[in-house]
């Protein structure tokens, strides 16, 4: 199994690292699969809860949050988004792919729910999977992958080092 995790205690730095690699990897010939924030667009509210997701490859860009009000504390991830951003990478032909991204395995994922059924997809197609994990959830997702996820710093150049490591499954993927 090839799975990767990388979190950060800098808030936003996960997602931007996530985006970046994806941009780096496709620029390079990678096929990816899987979803990252989307850098340029700018939330409603301060601590980040307002988010658009772009689905690897090519989009679509989906918000996958809901104005709840200025007043609101509760969650503002909306269900019926995130049901339409897994089915839109789900409908993919992930064994295409040469890299899977997750930009957060979080609550719905925790539930087993959320983008649980597109991670196990890409593992049997033998896609590496590379997912961002909050302080959270590291403990959750430790059980989810069994202790097999590799635990990557939250560097860019470590994780292109490790992208390295099934660059030659890439080649031979293009070949058949």
């Amino acid at each position: 199994m090839k799975i990767a995790c990388i979190s950060s205690a800098q808030r936003g730095e996960t997602d931007r690292i996530l985006s970046d690699i994806a941009d780096r990897l496709q620029s390079s010939g990678l096929s990816l699969a899987g979803i990252v924030k989307q850098q340029n667009y700018s939330g409603s509210y301060e601590n980040g809860c307002d988010m658009k997701v772009r689905v690897l490859p090519d989009g679509p860009v989906i918000k996958i949050t809901q104005d709840l009000g200025a007043g609101s504390d509760a969650c503002r991830l909306d269900p019926g988004a995130i049901a339409d951003t897994v089915a839109s990478v789900e409908k993919q032909a992930m064994e295409h792919a040469d890299l899977f991204i997750l930009n957060k395995f979080g609550p719905q994922e925790c539930a087993g729910r959320g983008f649980v059924s597109a991670i196990g997809q890409a593992l049997e197609h033998d896609v590496p999977v590379l997912v961002g994990v909050g302080r959270a959830n590291i403990s959750a997702f430790e059980t989810f992958t069994g202790g097999l996820a590799e635990v990557l710093p939250a560097d860019t150049s470590a994780i292109l080092s490790w992208s390295q490591t099934f660059r030659p499954k890439a080649s031979t993927k293009s070949s058949a």
